[in-house]
């Protein structure tokens, strides 16, 4: 199994409340070689700057608290909430079934790793999820 596999399906905490999220950002070291990829989209070559990663937080995390109309956050997993080294975060707008009933995997939106991605296919991805990747992409 690759580093990327053993992370995706090891151990993963939820960043529960949001203000474990709120706390959670700034343990994010942005200048530690993360790779960030949206889910169904190409994966990065190379792992992304420091101010890219800066703003991909700041960006979801705005993102989370608009689209995401819950009293709680619980959609992004973290390897360690100290000290992440990878975190997944999943879209607001595609959980799928919570309960793990259903036979298809739910795949995270978004994944931040400091080794590299693989690819993963959702059915589908979402026109607007790929406007706001291509408009962080550019800067827009």
């Amino acid at each position: 199994m690759s580093a990327f596999q053993t992370k995706l399906d090891g151990m993963l905490y939820s960043l529960l409340s949001w203000d474990q999220l709120t706390a959670f950002w700034p343990r994010i070291d942005t200048g530690a070689g993360w790779y960030l990829y949206a889910v169904g989209q190409d994966l990065p070559a190379t792992p992304a700057s420091a101010e890219q990663v800066a703003e991909f937080t700041k960006r979801i995390d705005e993102l989370l608290h608009k689209e995401h109309e819950e009293r709680y956050c619980g959609i992004v997993y973290a390897d360690d909430t100290q000290a992440p080294t990878f975190v997944v975060i999943y879209d607001p707008n595609n959980l799928g079934v919570s309960c793990g009933s259903s036979k298809d995997r739910v795949l995270p939106g978004w994944v931040m790793s400091q080794v590299p991605p693989e690819a993963m296919e959702p059915k589908v991805v979402p026109n607007n999820r790929k406007h706001w990747w291509n408009s962080f992409l550019g800067g827009d």
